[in-house]
């Protein structure tokens, strides 16, 4: 015989029908405002002000070069800064996997889905960074999201840098900390808000590679001040592993800190690596806890093995093949001694990220259309994703574009006769 539950169905009254409701309850569930109705208006007054996010369709993707549209692209936005994300082992090493694993990882970390292409790039990415243990997530929005809520209790302090990414800001919120901003790389800052809040627990947490800016955190003075404060450091270095490091295991490694000096560390793999997810490296601690309590890690499927068997590829090439790293230091030396001989507002900074200070938000949208008709794409970065008066370009070299790519764009902006920054940053 089929199953049959014993239960008695109940029914449920609606709240609008249930009897002698007072009207004034009435009245005011009548006049709650439409969530769908609030954001189609957020959404038109970001229209009208021309600060509207819109997706564009890359149709083919080939090296440096994008295909959008019918139209050729010399790409300068991609964060594929070692040029790896199209290299024919990675490519080889994800369809051998494949053809194993299959495609999906059919289930979270914790059930049944960790397999042992996520078990050996966890060891691999371990013993690039010096750390005992790794632990991969989904995404690096994920990560931050899962680490900052395992780690920290409502109310207790989160000290980040003003510029730090939003995952770091977000995931101070989802842990219900009393977050606590300093400015721009400011360490005596750091030190104030940290002095703020003396007596519980403290993390202090910041971008190794600012990915708007380009430039790197002091992270020698903010290991020394969180040891002396007793608060535990966390770095995001999604912009600076791959690229910075004698084997490019980051901005971390290239400051000489140890596991030590920086308990947490979190880097993506969708970046130079030219893969997708990311990690959280440090002790055995660290790891068994987030494992237990970083609740984007114990609920979310796990990122396919094939993907996992071809990062793992990368990043023996990253930590190999140093040409990439050297090639990528030449160009950026070619672009930045070519921007400062036609007097343009590059902001400071050495690594892949360099970004053209315009100030002006539609300034920075037809300087972007502009290059586009000329057959490049570096897209501008305007507010909210940055202050207002520091709209970009946010222009990324990669080594797998040539110097005469460089020069190229370097001919495009000289014809546009930016000049000078009207903000005055520095070049």
């Amino acid at each position: 015989m089929p199953w049959k539950s014993s239960r008695k169905p109940t029914r449920c009254t609606p709240a609008s029908s249930k009897p002698n409701q007072p009207a004034a309850v009435v009245r005011a569930v009548a006049a709650r405002p439409d969530l769908l109705q609030r954001l189609a208006v957020q959404t038109a007054e970001r229209a009208q002000a021309q600060l509207q996010r819109r997706l564009r369709t890359i149709d083919t993707c080939q090296g440096p070069f994008v295909e959008s549209g019918g139209q050729q692209l010399l790409a300068f936005c991609s964060n594929d800064y070692l040029g790896l994300a199209h290299d024919p082992r990675l490519v080889a090493a994800l369809k051998t996997a494949g053809d194993e694993s299959g495609v999906g990882s059919g289930s979270a970390h914790l059930i049944c889905g960790h397999r042992r292409e996520h078990a050996a790039l966890e060891e691999a990415l371990a013993e690039w960074t010096g750390r005992e243990r790794a632990l991969l997530f989904s995404t690096g929005y994920m990560a931050n999201l899962g680490v900052i809520q395992a780690l920290l209790e409502r109310g207790e302090l989160c000290v980040q840098d003003k510029l730090n990414h939003a995952c770091l800001l977000d995931g101070a919120q989802l842990a219900g900390a009393t977050l606590k901003r300093y400015p721009h790389a400011d360490v005596d800052a750091a030190a104030r808000q940290l002095h703020s809040n003396a007596d519980g627990c403290a993390l202090l947490a910041t971008d190794g590679v600012f990915s708007m800016d380009g430039d790197i955190a002091p992270l020698r003075e903010l290991a020394a001040l969180c040891a002396s404060e007793r608060t535990s450091l966390m770095v995001d270095d999604a912009h600076g592993l791959g690229v910075l490091g004698e084997d490019g295991a980051g901005s971390v490694a290239e400051a000489g800190l140890s596991e030590t000096d920086v308990p947490i560390l979190m880097a993506t793999l969708g970046k130079a690596l030219g893969c997708s997810g990311a990690f959280v490296a440090g002790s055995a601690a660290l790891i068994d806890g987030l494992t237990q309590f970083a609740r984007t890690y114990i609920y979310t499927t796990a990122m396919p093995p094939a993907l996992a068997a071809a990062t793992h590829r990368a990043v023996e090439l990253a930590r190999s093949e140093h040409w990439r790293r050297d090639k990528l230091n030449v160009l950026l030396r070619r672009f930045r001694t070519g921007a400062a001989q036609l007097g343009l507002p590059l902001m400071p900074s050495r690594t892949a990220i360099q970004p053209l200070m315009l100030g002006d938000a539609q300034r920075a949208l037809d300087t972007s259309r502009a290059l586009e008709a000329q057959g490049l794409l570096a897209v501008a970065i305007r507010p909210p994703t940055v202050p207002h008066g520091q709209a970009r370009l946010r222009i990324t070299l990669s080594a797998a574009h040539e110097e005469a790519h460089v020069d190229r764009l370097l001919q495009a902006l000289e014809s546009l006769r930016l000049g000078a920054s009207p903000t005055g940053a520095p070049v």
